[in-house]
């Protein structure tokens, strides 16, 4: 007697344990036979992280310190420099320097004005025009107009090549010369000032309010589904609904560095408009609109610091030259000496090929130093820290820059405004607190957030709603909320460097 298999059985023996298409249940052919598939799924619990750590928040934790505030604003006073030097014209047929600003472009406000330089009667100074260096003796100051007779002519176009009456012109003080039995800089005559009164800049920044928000219902809470996590803020182990709770709050936490990095202060003529399109008008009264913003890192150090195109790639020896360039410029500033590089992958390589081709020398390429190499080492091909002149740089990847998430993306579409790195000099400095009334030494970069005994407002998180526990209303959900208020104070970003 022949058997006949049943739609939904396929039963001939096989001599083996062997899967055939004739020896299981066949779950899936026939119509209407829609059971399963060949094998039971097998659930994979872990979840691929396919974006490696996705998180960038850090930065400002490892070069930087956090401080707590209670003001609406922080206002911090910088030094100015220590010796006088001033940009301005000379008029050659009289021997006339006219002071224009200070040696850093300052015209106006921060305690200086061109009318209060600090260059008096009988000082001795170098006025560098047209390409010469003329050294000269100061015999009478009227405001910013300063009288430099050249010691070694009458006037200045009596040098040559310094034929035009006025032209551009750096004065440097760098000393003083007086004549016999007179009276010093307190009893002198001559108009001017007596004394020199040190200077300083106050800078100040407001901190914002940042909020986020995350809901979940109560019927999807009880729908149980567990995932192995690892990862960003903590997350490890198996989650249950709370897995969507711990990305908004990874997320939040990157949000709270971005905001520091990119955020900008609105101007006199910023017209903003909310979303329901009211005018600025009514949105300022909002306490947004023309007072908005702070003022983010790379804000304040496109600002207050120095910028640089230089150390693409072009080849190994016009990087060196253009970072040399960077050098010279850190040099005129506070020459700190040790300094960290956070850049993005290709600034990264061609820093280290740049580096590669200066530690080789001779026919054979031999390299300068002792080292134990066998066949069994990994050639290492990177640099983390290098030092150049009398400076130190430790280099390190921000993955800020190149994640395609995050400002990775943003570069490659705005290519005139792409951020490669910068350079943030290390240690602390010290300035003046007009809030506490003294000086005080505080890292280069730091956060202040608003605190007190009363609130933390660093990073605020709570839970509302009738869901999980913490039962505060009706609503049939749970509500989390973040918050935080802070702001970033850079100090001495005329030591920072830009890389765009």
């Amino acid at each position: 007697m022949a058997i006949t298999n049943g739609p939904l059985l396929n039963s001939v023996a096989a001599p083996q344990k062997q899967t055939l298409s004739s020896n299981y249940i066949d779950f899936t052919s026939g119509a209407g036979n829609d059971w399963g598939q060949q094998y039971l799924p097998d659930l994979m619990e872990s979840e691929a992280e396919v974006f490696g750590n996705r998180t960038i928040s850090g930065f400002l934790s490892q070069v930087g310190a956090e401080e707590a505030m209670t003001s609406d604003q922080v206002i911090w006073s910088e030094q100015g420099r220590l010796h006088l030097s001033y940009k301005g014209t000379y008029n050659t047929d009289v021997s006339l320097f006219t002071v224009v600003s200070d040696i850093d472009g300052n015209v106006s406000g921060d305690g200086f004005t061109i009318a209060d330089h600090g260059v008096r009667v009988n000082d001795m100074v170098i006025v560098a025009v047209a390409g010469r260096a003329i050294k000269c003796h100061v015999t009478l100051i009227a405001n910013e107009v300063i009288t430099c007779q050249p010691y070694g002519a009458e006037h200045g176009d009596d040098f040559t090549d310094v034929a035009d009456d006025n032209l551009s012109a750096t004065l440097l003080v760098i000393g003083s010369e007086f004549a016999k039995g007179t009276v010093g800089q307190g009893g002198s005559a001559a108009a001017g000032p007596k004394t020199v009164k040190p200077t300083h800049k106050s800078y100040n920044n407001k901190p914002i309010i940042m909020k986020d928000y995350y809901e979940i219902s109560g019927s999807d809470v009880s729908q149980i589904g567990w995932v192995e996590i690892s990862g960003e803020d903590g997350q490890n182990g198996y989650l249950w609904y709370l897995k969507a709770e711990g990305d908004t709050r990874s997320r939040f936490s990157d949000y709270l560095e971005m905001t520091m990095l990119e955020a900008e202060k609105t101007n006199a003529n910023s017209h903003i408009v909310n979303a329901g399109g009211t005018d600025d008008a009514a949105y300022n009264s909002a306490g947004l609109g023309a007072n908005s913003g702070t003022e983010g890192l790379f804000a304040a150090i496109t600002s207050r610091g120095n910028l640089t195109s230089g150390v693409t790639g072009v080849n190994a020896a016009t990087d060196l030259a253009e970072f040399d360039a960077i050098l010279a410029e850190f040099d005129k500033q506070g020459a700190i000496e040790e300094n960290m590089m956070f850049v993005n992958r290709a600034t990264s390589l061609a820093m280290d090929d740049m580096l590669a081709s200066m530690n080789s020398y001779g026919a054979g390429g031999t390299s300068y130093g002792v080292f134990n190499n066998s066949e069994d080492m990994a050639l290492n091909l990177g640099f983390s820290g290098f030092r150049r002149g009398s400076y130190d740089f430790y280099k390190s990847d921000f993955r800020y820059l190149n994640d395609k998430a995050t400002r990775g993306s943003i570069n490659e579409a705005a290519t005139s405004d792409a951020i490669r790195g910068m350079i943030i000099p290390a240690g602390v400095s010290t300035v003046y607190d007009q809030s506490l009334g003294r000086n005080l030494k505080r890292p280069f970069l730091h956060v202040r957030y608003r605190a007190s005994q009363m609130d933390d407002r660093k990073m605020k998180t709570w839970i509302t709603g009738s869901v999980g526990g913490n039962v505060t209303s009706d609503l049939d959900a749970m509500q989390v909320n973040y918050l935080s208020e802070r702001c970033l104070v850079v100090q001495g970003a005329n030591n920072f460097m830009l890389m765009k």
